[in-house]
């Protein structure tokens, strides 16, 4: 049987911009922009994105499009059965843990999107009032779970379609849709009195507050918007063309990603500014700070519907992605049906993203390092496994694997010339800079 793979040269590319673009763009980096400073953490991010991530990126690539297979045989044939396939199969599993809360707050997505086409954020409420909706909401029992069914049911049966005829045409129509969504409200953002203040908030560095801990979350939000260190790259790349400019693709990914972030930033930050409230609101920003904003805007219920859609359309493009992963491991190791394997992974992600919904309301008594189990599997990955799923796959690319396979694979076959000039340096890149800056920011963000 013919294995499943992208039709075309944009399919590939709106699939991978997909799988970055996410509710890492339009929910983590503006609160986080907002915990740390601005302008200075912006800087940070995109030095982190193009000399450690974007080298990182590659070297998944150059495992998926050279092995052709799932991340577990990807490492398990690549490294000729040694000990790193269980490097791959690390890469299986760390998805799945990040799906299962992902789709918790993709629900959450979900429930505001209906609310917002029921106009219900255009009342005259007070901030407090929406707080107050939020924590309702998300610390009850049946709607969290009923949301999250709802979108993680959606993500499956994407996938369920296939590859071209599912993950790749719901990209290529979904992906331009949100980037021009986030674009207009970013325009009308920037016509509200006072939306100046936004901007230099978002574009004049003051780096006087960054920290350790600041550049450690910077790296983390860069891997976990790039969807680094947990197979999803990986398994994309397994379906790219030999013939396609894996750098071209890439860079840009990570360009798309970067300039979805900003252009989120816009949209969000100088509407916060304009109203007076808080850019240091955290997670909440989204859920209950902007429902408020949108309430004292003209147009406002428009723009709220336009805002939650595209948070959705974001979550679900990187979910795929995420779930993907997974299936293809059962699909080809364990010659599961796609049907069948996409049906295990949602009973499994199913009870897992259950129980983190549950930690906000029944089970929230249950707590780990001080948080609950949500924020427990959301800081377990983004600030470790991730962390170290890409610091391994970097090491094999730089260190396992042979430097002739790998320019073999980045040039496809010596072909491109601009890639042979320049892969003296990103060899570089993956070799010693990308591996002992992720090692030291990772030290650093376990010890701040």
């Amino acid at each position: 049987m013919k294995r499943d793979g992208f039709g075309s040269r944009f399919g590939a590319l709106v699939a991978m911009a997909g799988s970055a673009v996410g509710l890492g763009n339009l929910w983590r980096f503006p609160y986080l922009v907002g915990e740390n400073g601005g302008a200075a953490f912006i800087i940070v991010y995109i030095i982190l994105c193009f000399l450690i991530c974007l080298p990182i990126f590659i070297s998944e690539f150059v495992i998926g499009r050279r092995s052709q297979k799932n991340a577990f045989a990807a490492f398990r044939d690549l490294s000729e059965g040694s000990a790193w396939r269980w490097v791959g199969l690390f890469t299986i599993i760390v998805p799945l843990i990040v799906l299962s809360y992902y789709s918790v707050i993709g629900g959450w997505s979900v429930d505001y999107l209906l609310k917002a086409l029921t106009f219900s954020f255009t009342g005259g409420e007070s901030q407090s009032a929406f707080s107050t909706m939020f924590t309702g909401f998300v610390s009850s029992t049946w709607g969290p779970l009923a949301a999250h069914t709802a979108f993680l049911l959606a993500t499956t049966l994407i996938v369920v379609i296939g590859i071209k005829d599912g993950i790749e045409k719901f990209s290529k129509v979904m992906m331009p849709l949100l980037f021009l969504i986030v674009l207009v409200i970013a325009v009308y953002s920037l016509t509200l009195p006072g939306a100046k203040a936004g901007l230099e908030y978002l574009f004049s560095p003051d780096f006087s507050k960054l920290t350790g801990k600041s550049v450690a979350s910077a790296l983390g939000q860069a891997f976990f918007s790039l969807s680094l260190g947990f197979g999803t790259i990986m398994t994309y790349a397994s379906y790219v063309s030999k013939k396609d400019n894996m750098m071209f693709q890439s860079t840009a990914t990570a360009v798309s990603d970067l300039m979805f972030a900003l252009i989120a930033g816009t949209a969000i930050m100088p509407a916060v500014f304009a109203f007076g409230i808080n850019p240091q609101s955290g997670p909440g920003l989204v859920f209950e700070t902007l429902p408020y904003v949108f309430g004292q805007m003209p147009a406002g219920g428009v723009i709220a519907i336009l805002f939650f859609l595209a948070l959705l359309v974001a979550a679900l493009t990187s979910s795929i992605s995420m779930l993907e992963v997974a299936v293809a491991y059962l699909v080809e190791e364990k010659k599961f049906s796609r049907v069948s394997a996409c049906v295990v992974l949602f009973v499994l992600c199913w009870i897992v993203g259950a129980v983190c919904s549950l930690s906000f309301g029944p089970l929230s008594n249950i707590q780990i390092g001080g948080g609950n189990l949500f924020d427990f599997f959301d800081n377990l990955t983004s600030n470790i496994l991730m962390t170290l799923g890409s610091l391994l796959t970097v090491i094999f690319v730089g260190w396992r694997l042979k430097k002739t396979d790998v320019y073999d694979e980045f040039t496809n076959g010596g072909t491109l010339s601009r890639n042979a000039k320049i892969f003296g340096v990103l060899w570089f890149l993956i070799r010693y800079i990308a591996p002992l800056a992720v090692l030291s920011i990772f030290i650093s963000g376990l010890i701040a």
